[in-house]
């Protein structure tokens, strides 16, 4: 079934409308491209120790050896990575790449349990985990497919002295290291070193290879694998840099990387898009480090910066922000979850940076939707579906609906994962007969073909049958000077169903509820009002920094029982 594209018409000059998928064979390729270009360029930087593409060329075909020729590996085969932004991170996943092997990114947070049900899901071999969370890994482990264990430190790659200092201060003096047994484990420089004994095979690589297992949050169930393509995640490169590459200067990008590389939107838009531009991944080890990251962005030049709509308030919040030179910063990328008017508002005006929102999933590699760069100001829309790529709208019964009208978001392109590692049934509720992905978030399109998102499917509220999302009334409230954080979920009600409930986390410690309450009804209608506020000191957030609504929900649920 054919669609109508508007939004070609709204493209901004020099973006193409379809990109050239099959340009580059793998990542490797592009790799290699890079590699050849920018040989002794930075390439990846990490608390003051940078390393060129030709170390990353280097040091990633020792790692690749070290799997081939050591380990035995077979193509196809998976190596599980549970690291925080290292420089180990990017030498682990391209040489887990140039072996025709398949990278489960792991994320280090995981419980034992969370991390076994990876573990057997995916029948990982190998296993590369940060000592500082390798405790988690002893517990579990043994009763995995998990052949060998790399253990590493946070200071393994940064040479000496400074290395062995970082990691004796983390080790001893703030004492985050566990104690933990893996028998027959390794770290990762003896892996490096046996790995430069041999010769590293020729492997040939197949755009239909799965490049990444991609496992999703697991808020909603059972973490799945989404099986993301060698191709799939080459389109989404190809397809993020026709829009990106319209101001970017090769070789000369430095792009701030906090978000964890072991998410998608850090792993694409940072690693792998300004790997092709030849550009510099600044590494930021740990983002909630509020003050440190900012002594960290004062001391480098940076020209982008990625995110998440909490990252970016506490920056915003944090002293001294003010201080740091943005002259050279042309991009700030927002996604992950909405980012809301008055904190792009506030970062443009801190900035002189318009914070361009796009849209994507793990599903769709991830970008799937983009604002142009151009924008002057914030606009509240996800963008227009990037190039070779449709979007619609649809009902529940799966008929599209016209522009203005709000239903699922539904998305298609070369982008859209193979389905979800060994569960057809749960890829066929998701990917239908014509191959549309369904995202499970509420949107509209206007005239003009920009989406916005009004919601996730599963987050609307419903209050005496009218919907409310909560999108809308986190907007509002969190414009309110005395209001640093802010969410709204659906609680069970005897007379509507459900009535709205925000939780709050204040700036102003004299905030009352009534105020917030009065300042709703000032800015929405009767049925949106809240009807509960609660104040916290935080509210519950993933690794990266999504609000998890579910959590409030549930913790609000089992209070009312």
């Amino acid at each position: 079934m054919s669609i109508e594209r508007p939004w070609l018409s709204s493209y901004p000059q020099g973006v193409p409308a379809e990109i050239d998928v099959d340009e580059f064979p793998s990542i490797v390729s592009v790799l290699d491209n890079a590699i050849a270009k920018y040989h002794d360029r930075p390439a990846f930087s990490n608390m003051g120790k940078v390393l060129t593409y030709g170390d990353i060329d280097r040091l990633s075909q020792q790692f690749a050896s070290y799997l081939l020729n050591v380990l035995k590996l077979k193509k196809g085969d998976r190596v599980a990575l549970m690291m925080p932004n290292v420089l180990q991170y990017p030498i682990a996943i391209f040489g887990t790449l140039r072996a025709g092997l398949t990278v489960v990114n792991t994320n280090p947070l995981y419980t034992p349990r969370e991390l076994k049900h990876q573990l057997d899901d995916s029948g990982a071999s190998v296993l590369v985990v940060l000592e500082n969370v390798a405790h988690t890994a002893a517990e579990v482990v043994a009763g995995t497919q998990v052949k060998q264990v790399i253990v590493t430190s946070v200071g393994e790659m940064l040479g000496f002295p400074k290395g062995k200092v970082v990691d004796f201060v983390i080790k001893y003096v703030k004492k985050l290291v566990p104690d933990y047994d893996i028998p027959g484990a390794v770290d990762f420089r003896h892996a490096l070193s046996e790995g430069a004994k041999h010769t590293l095979p020729s492997v040939t690589l197949r755009n239909t290879d799965i490049a990444f297992l991609q496992y999703t949050g697991g808020t909603t169930g059972v973490a799945k694998g989404a099986m993301l393509t060698h191709r799939n995640l080459v389109a989404n490169m190809q397809q993020a840099s026709a829009w990106i590459g319209t101001n970017a200067k090769p070789g000369q990008e430095i792009i701030i990387t906090a978000l964890p590389l072991y998410h998608i939107f850090a792993l694409t838009a940072n690693g792998l898009v300004f790997m092709k531009f030849g550009g510099l991944n600044h590494m930021i080890t740990n983002p909630r480090d509020m003050p440190g990251f900012v002594k960290e962005l004062k001391s480098v030049k940076f020209t982008a910066i990625t995110g998440v709509n909490t990252l970016f308030n506490g920056l915003l919040n944090t002293p001294g922000f003010d201080t740091i030179d943005f002259s050279s910063l042309h991009l700030t990328l927002g996604g992950g979850m909405a980012v809301q008017r008055a904190v792009a508002e506030r970062w443009k005006k801190a900035t002189g940076c318009t914070l361009v929102e796009a849209y994507g999933l793990t599903e769709t590699s991830p970008a799937a939707c983009m604002n142009p760069l151009s924008l002057k100001d914030f606009n509240g829309a996800i963008g227009l579906p990037i190039s070779s790529t449709d979007a619609c709208v649809k009902d529940d019964e799966g008929r599209t609906l016209p522009h203005g009208e709000v239903g699922e978001l539904c998305i298609k392109g070369p982008q859209v994962m193979q389905g979800y590692w060994q569960r057809p049934e749960e890829t066929a509720k998701v990917i239908d007969a014509e191959g549309w992905l369904h995202t499970g978030d509420m949107a509209k399109m206007d005239p003009a073909g920009f989406f916005y998102i009004v919601d996730r499917k599963k987050d609307m509220i419903l209050v005496s049958g009218f919907n409310v999302y909560p999108n809308e009334i986190e907007d509002v409230i969190a414009t309110m000077p005395g209001v640093l954080e802010v969410a709204a979920v659906g609680v069970p009600d005897d007379k509507s169903g459900e009535a709205v409930k925000v939780v709050v986390v204040r700036k102003d410690p004299n905030l009352t509820a009534e105020q917030v309450k009065a300042f709703c009804k000032d800015n929405l209608t009767g049925y949106k009002l809240p009807k509960i506020v609660e104040f916290r000191t935080e509210l519950p957030k993933t690794n990266v920094g999504k609000i998890l609504r579910r959590e409030l929900r549930d913790s609000a649920t089992k209070a009312q029982a």
